[in-house]
């Protein structure tokens, strides 16, 4: 079965800084191809990161060089540190797990950048 929790979601000023974290149980975490995908209002879901079962990192066009994703197998774990944060960055951002034909999301952490 498996889920995943977000956390560290939050209201920043542009500018500012936050750190995401996703917690997974119930999955062989480590074979799992992690993603952080975000859903502003009245917008589609859109890709922000992803860091393969692998070690490889991918990144959206919108966030390359202002935001980070890592992974800790040993605490089956990815966070998202997010830097130089503007209003379009703001939304619900969700963590994604897929292996094979198995996907699992999380509930998702809102992040609201405004001054």
């Amino acid at each position: 079965q498996g889920w995943l929790v977000e956390s560290g979601g939050g209201l920043v000023e542009p500018g500012g800084s936050l750190r995401l974290s996703c917690e997974a149980s119930g999955i062989s975490f480590s074979k799992y191809d992690m993603s952080w995908v975000r859903q502003a209002p009245g917008k589609e879901r859109e890709f922000v990161a992803k860091v393969a079962a692998t070690g490889d990192i991918h990144y959206g066009d919108s966030v390359e060089g202002r935001f980070t994703i890592s992974r800790d197998n040993a605490k089956r774990a990815i966070y998202l540190q997010m830097d130089n944060l503007q209003p379009d960055d703001t939304a619900i951002y969700y963590c994604w797990a897929v292996f094979t034909a198995r996907d699992i999301w999380g509930q998702g952490t809102q992040v609201t950048v405004s001054s």
